[in-house]
């Protein structure tokens, strides 16, 4: 993946002379320009940078005051300070301010793109992974309490966004220039993700303060109603003449899965060892969609069938189908081999 480095500096004989220089190293990252603070600001918001290098002595806006700026609504992004002008204290100031570097001019331009080199790598420390599910592993990330900046591009579309964890908590996010929960449901919208991790999270403060598994169940539902608007309306075609009912009649007769649940466990487990009652229950209908549009999220199929633990003195198993059938279970029961002979049942239906 092509990075690009913005190049910010009011004299545009050193601008020209940069991009030049640099050009050699087009295989590993493209150069912008851009005259001003101000300029590069509105560039922030259109294009996807991987890293900025500043002058600090500009008109209208400073390299300090972008500095700044970068930090608030981009902390992900690195910042090089260039100066003709260079101290101990104005480094000093810039590297309190958050820049990453700090080069005094004037400077080899091989000294500068092996700083941007350096910079890059820091991007993909942790690891990339392509054509993967983002949900499922960001799920991965929060279990095991990690700190790390995530910078996803969607294969589809090809838009970038970025996630930041601290101790396996969502902190933030950004798509262009949405940040915080608006982003985290348009990358969560995105079926197949490159991503890249940094094992370091550069946002201190915490500016999503709903959790990760609520954002997901509600991006795949948000994701859900949006593939049903562009679903194209289903013609039936009505046909004259007397309907042979003969296999509905058929199947309606003792298709009853309770039943046959029963006379499968019986069989195969003698007693039915831990099960306490099969019946229908429609009450289970909300959680049982929910399960299904993450299944449906992270491309792992559909549900065939849940065992669910509330922390109530029994278990369930749950088939969805029209009623849902549930199997109350001891939670001591053998669960295997009772969901083993259950899902036996159903294929044989």
């Amino acid at each position: 993946m092509i990075r690009r480095v913005l190049i910010v500096d009011d004299d545009r004989e050193m601008l020209l002379s940069l991009k030049e220089g640099l050009e050699r190293y087009f295989e590993s990252f493209r150069v912008l320009t851009a005259e001003d603070g101000m300029i590069a600001m509105e560039m922030l918001k259109k294009k996807t940078v991987s890293l900025v290098v500043s002058d600090l002595k500009m008109p209208r806006m400073d390299g300090f005051s972008l500095l700044a700026h970068i930090m608030e609504y981009y902390p992900d992004i690195p910042v090089v300070i260039i100066t003709g002008y260079s101290t101990p204290e104005m480094e000093r100031l810039a590297r309190e301010g958050g820049a990453v570097g700090y080069i005094g001019k004037p400077f080899m331009i091989e000294d500068l793109a092996r700083k941007i080199m350096a910079t890059l790598r820091h991007e993909s420390e942790g690891g990339t992974l392509h054509s993967v599910s983002s949900g499922m592993f960001l799920q991965l990330i929060e279990m095991e309490q990690k700190t790390c900046t995530i910078r996803l591009v969607d294969k589809a579309s090809g838009n970038r966004g970025v996630l930041f964890f601290r101790d396996g908590e969502l902190f933030d996010a950004r798509v262009g220039s949405l940040q915080g929960e608006a982003a985290t449901y348009r990358i969560f919208s995105w079926d197949e993700v490159n991503l890249s991790i940094q094992n370091a999270c550069p946002q201190k403060e915490k500016k999503i303060q709903a959790d990760l598994q609520a954002i997901l169940l509600d991006a795949a539902r948000l994701k859900d109603e949006a593939d049903e608007e562009t679903k194209p309306a289903t013609v039936v075609e009505e046909r004259e003449g007397p309907e042979d009912t003969s296999k509905t009649e058929q199947k309606s007769e003792g298709s009853d899965s309770t039943e046959g649940i029963k006379v499968r466990l019986e069989k195969q487990m003698g007693t039915m060892r831990g099960v306490e009652a099969i019946y229908h229950d429609r009450s289970w209908n909300g959680l049982i969609a929910q399960a299904s549009r993450l299944g449906r999220f992270f491309n792992i199929g559909e549900l065939k069938l849940a065992y669910i633990d509330r922390g109530e003195p029994n278990d369930f198993i749950v088939l969805p189908d029209k009623e849902n059938t549930v199997v109350s279970v001891n939670p001591r029961c053998p669960r295997d081999k009772i969901m083993k002979a259950i899902s036996e049942e159903m294929v044989s239906r």
